[in-house]
């Protein structure tokens, strides 16, 4: 038998382009390593929800409050006016993509990728059975990796795919407080304190009957374990019970090429996928599946290889300016706990506020408030010179 594409990675990247291409018909080999479960806060905003056709029954919480920590531990709720975040456990959510894909059509194999080989009798993709442990080689026309962020497709096969820089996110699962606290279970908590990250931030988001508490940092050296270890009494959440604990890498930049020019394209976090400050990977990451799978059709259609780089054009067409604006956002104040302090003063402002969550949840920048956006240029340039003081706000 030979696959139309074999898909590497099942996560929600990888899930999605399965399925995609396998309700258009076409023979679809899902590799999945399983039983590991990716560190992450588990925001899903409705956009997501809705292009993705996610039941409620995949949400452990919803979110109303949006919680901005400074250095010296002053906050700003940010309310979610006009709907919710929903909160999803990676454990189950990455499990019901994957068995959506396969009953769409997907063929599904538990194991590990090892390398693509090629003769003039065609390609396969190799991988080690999870059961037997023997290689198992899948003949097929086109390959997707969406194996993550050291993804050994990309490495292998996309210039850059070697060398793509990333933070390490690390979480600790736990069960959520049942007496007072602070805690709040429809509230996110985003903490901006260099002692928790130096570069990135540290956050608290419920998850129904269990929480996670995480960081991120790209900076060598940093005791992750220890800085969640503060993040959790600072929180009041020392005595909660730990379920689980977590860390992987999470990339910063999209690769500046997604294919081989001939037959792979990378998808997900495997091409650098996830958004700037917000660290952002679940929306992205499917929307990246979807166009990726949307490209091998075309190429499965025309026999043109240069259609592979159609995924890359069309996901930068749409989401490339929120990127960069993020970016750098991210440049402008993850620098220092003083420009950590000025940002959370910053979030105070109701234009920031509400522009911030009508992009979040749409996944595009607002342009029907061009005044808003004036005022937010003419504060954002006054907080970052200093001409505003942050304990002032």
């Amino acid at each position: 038998m030979t696959y139309d594409v074999v898909v590497v990675g099942g996560g929600p990247c990888g899930a999605t382009a399965a399925e995609d291409l396998a309700r258009a018909g076409r023979k679809v080999a899902l590799i999945d390593r399983a039983g590991r479960i990716k560190p992450c806060g588990g925001a899903v905003p409705p956009r997501l929800i809705q292009d993705f056709d996610i039941p409620d029954s995949q949400l452990v919480a919803k979110i109303n409050t949006a919680r901005m920590v400074s250095p010296t531990a002053r906050s700003v709720d940010i309310p979610i006016e006009n709907g919710y975040v929903g909160m999803v456990d990676r454990e189950f959510f990455d499990e019901f993509l994957r068995d959506r894909a396969a009953k769409a059509g997907a063929d599904r194999h538990t194991g590990t990728f090892l390398r693509i080989d090629r003769s003039e009798q065609g390609t396969w993709v190799i991988y080690r059975d999870k059961t037997s442990r023997e290689e198992v080689a899948l003949r097929t026309k086109l390959i997707i990796g969406a194996d993550g962020a050291r993804s050994d497709v990309a490495r292998a096969e996309v210039p850059g795919g070697d060398t793509i820089p990333y933070v390490i996110a690390y979480h600790e699962i736990i069960k959520a407080p049942d007496g007072p606290s602070s805690y709040d279970p429809t509230r996110c908590d985003v903490i901006y304190d260099g002692v928790i990250s130096p570069d990135f931030y540290g956050w608290v988001f419920p998850h129904g009957p269990h929480a996670s508490v995480g960081m991120g940092t790209g900076i060598d050296g940093t005791d992750l374990k220890e800085a969640t270890r503060l993040l959790r009494e600072s929180s009041g959440l020392t005595e909660c019970e730990t379920i689980r604990k977590e860390g992987a890498p999470i990339p910063l930049k999209p690769l500046d090429k997604w294919d081989n020019g001939k037959d792979v394209v990378v998808a997900g976090d495997a091409a650098g996928v996830v958004a700037p400050s917000s660290g952002e990977g679940i929306y992205y990451a499917m929307e990246c599946g979807r166009q990726a799978g949307l490209a091998v059709q075309e190429c499965l259609k025309t026999g043109r290889a240069k259609d592979l780089a159609r995924a890359r054009k069309a996901f930068l067409k749409q989401h490339g300016s929120v990127f960069r604006i993020l970016g750098a956002m991210q440049d402008a104040y993850y620098k220092s706990d003083e420009r950590r302090e000025r940002f959370v003063s910053l979030c105070h402002d109701v234009d920031v506020q509400r522009l911030t969550f009508e992009a979040y949840m749409n996944k595009e920048l607002v342009k029907a408030r061009p005044l808003a956006h004036l005022k937010i240029g003419v504060k954002n340039l006054a907080h970052l010179t200093g001409l505003i003081s942050p304990v002032s706000v």
